[in-house]
């Protein structure tokens, strides 16, 4: 049988880093059997350093690339994250912890918050975040595998370390390594990508392209011109510094961000270092005061010089042009508060995996594709603007424009549908359950004007024993735990 000519045989991956090793150790694993795959990267060009914590959506990845977790961890000095810690972004000098998994115990109309603000109404609730195991366990900073109530989790790595990981898994399933700076891009007739020329005059022709080229976006941007999507109205800041310094102490099981003046930063702990950045917008703050800021706020030896990058918040109109998809930056940027760009990258993969153009690209697929990874960066997006928007903080011009902006209607009425009734509803392809945006808006300072009717079939002492009961629970699951420390030397030492 003849093979049809647009039927995909080679695959040309563009740029390295988590993205470009990511899909490359996934489709040789998974779908690329009879695939010719090479990624071309240059030494030359350093990744960005942000986006090394993750969310629990990270394990669906390394399930079906059946990965070995402890050597995983070892490899790349991994951490236990069990939340985000958020400092400062309420008010000053107030932190509360955005933890995975679920809090208390929900009903089929309602959920547990509604019988948290009965309890609290009544006074004999405990803060909210009493009733979630993981949340307990990250201010304990304990962690281990339990027989019941396992805790949700995800990791924190060095990027740098984890392409490498993933390098040595695809070059074990016959993914080839070019090094070497792209010079040229040829397209054809079509306005297809036909080859990517190198500047040792090397030419590598695909059938199929996957840009990982980052902020540059070499084949989606600077061959293809799509338009870019510009968030930068609800999402100001546009500059980031990295950093690293050596640890100081016993790493947490958590992510912290720290609000400041015009933006904030992020503590990331690895088993030897703190990965440390600050997030900033340059209209509220310039690249001197930002630097100063942050170097008065990190601890330890630093590592590394000041990484300053440069950032528009937004995405691709179109995540898959022609015969090209943009994966990891190239598509699209959104600032790592929550830790979502390699759960973004993730999800492209697995969607391009799932809809791959074996026999040629069909614009129903690019269609879905696109409206898929279009409306995912969005509900990320409204999630991180609330930061944002829902806060007390009147300290600065910064948090005051916040404050005042006109957001997103689809923001909007989530947070309308919980103040007016603590309604909180998950849409499809939300990566951020009910209990995420719930710890959120109430951690952020907003407060239903009214529980569930539902409630009130439990009487007072039927629900006071409840919320006791869950608590208990938790207690119970967390005072089972070893340190965080004492795991990560047992478990995952790093290598």
């Amino acid at each position: 049988m003849e093979v049809e000519k647009d039927t995909v045989k080679k695959i040309v991956i563009v740029g390295g880093g988590t993205a470009g090793w990511m899909t490359a150790a996934s489709i040789s694993s998974l779908i690329g059997k009879d695939f010719e795959i090479t990624l071309v990267e240059s030494d030359e060009i350093g990744t960005v350093g942000v986006g090394e914590a993750t969310i629990p959506t990270f394990f669906a990845l390394h399930q079906l690339l059946k990965i070995d977790e402890a050597e995983f961890l070892s490899e790349v000095q991994g951490t236990i994250k069990l939340g985000i810690s958020f400092e400062n972004w309420h008010k000053l000098n107030e932190t509360y912890i955005h933890a995975f998994g679920h809090t208390g115990k929900s009903c089929w109309a309602a959920g547990f918050h509604h019988f948290w603000l009965k309890g609290k109404e009544c006074g004999y609730s405990d803060d909210y975040g009493c009733y979630s195991a993981e949340l307990a366990a990250a201010k304990a900073e304990k962690f281990g595998f339990l027989k019941q109530n396992k805790l949700n989790y995800a990791y924190h790595l060095n990027a740098g370390l984890y392409a490498k990981y993933l390098r040595k898994l695809a070059e074990k399933n016959h993914v080839v390594r070019q090094e070497g700076r792209i010079k040229t891009v040829n397209q054809d007739a079509s306005g297809n990508i036909a080859s990517v020329v190198i500047e040792s005059g090397k030419t590598i022709v695909g059938d199929f392209f996957v840009d990982c080229s980052g902020f540059s976006g070499l084949l989606i941007d600077k061959a293809l011109k799509t338009e870019y999507q510009d968030w930068s109205h609800w999402l100001p800041c546009d500059r980031a510094i990295a950093i690293q310094t050596k640890s100081t102490q016993a790493p947490v099981p958590y992510t912290r961000s720290i609000a400041h003046e015009s933006g904030w930063q992020w503590r990331i702990p690895l088993q030897s270092r703190v990965g440390n950045g600050l997030v900033y917008s340059s209209r509220y703050m310039n690249d001197e005061v930002a630097l100063e800021t942050l170097m008065s706020n990190i601890d330890g030896e630093v590592l590394s010089t000041p990484n300053f990058i440069k950032f528009k918040t937004g995405q691709r109109t179109q995540h898959w042009n022609k015969n090209c998809v943009a994966i990891g930056l190239s598509a699209g940027f959104l600032e790592p508060l929550e830790s979502t760009s390699i759960h973004l990258i993730q999800r492209a993969i697995i969607r391009l995996m799932q809809m791959f153009p074996f026999q040629g690209v069909t614009d129903s697929d690019r269609d879905e594709f696109n409206k898929q990874m279009s409306d995912e960066y969005e509900y990320i997006r409204d999630f991180i603007i609330m930061h944002y928007h829902v806060s007390q903080r009147d300290d600065s011009k910064f948090w005051r424009d916040c404050r005042s902006m006109e957001i997103p209607s689809t923001l909007q009425h989530k947070l309308d549908l919980f103040v007016e009734a603590g309604r909180v509803f998950h849409g499809e392809g939300d990566v951020f359950a009910e209990n995420s945006w719930t710890q959120v808006m109430l951690g952020q300072g907003l407060m239903p004007n009214q529980y569930h009717p539902i409630v009130n079939m439990m009487s007072d002492s039927e629900l006071e024993n409840f919320l006791s009961s869950l608590k208990t629970m938790v207690d119970q699951s967390v005072k089972q735990l070893p340190s965080h420390e004492l795991f990560l030397s047992k478990y995952c030492p790093a290598t």
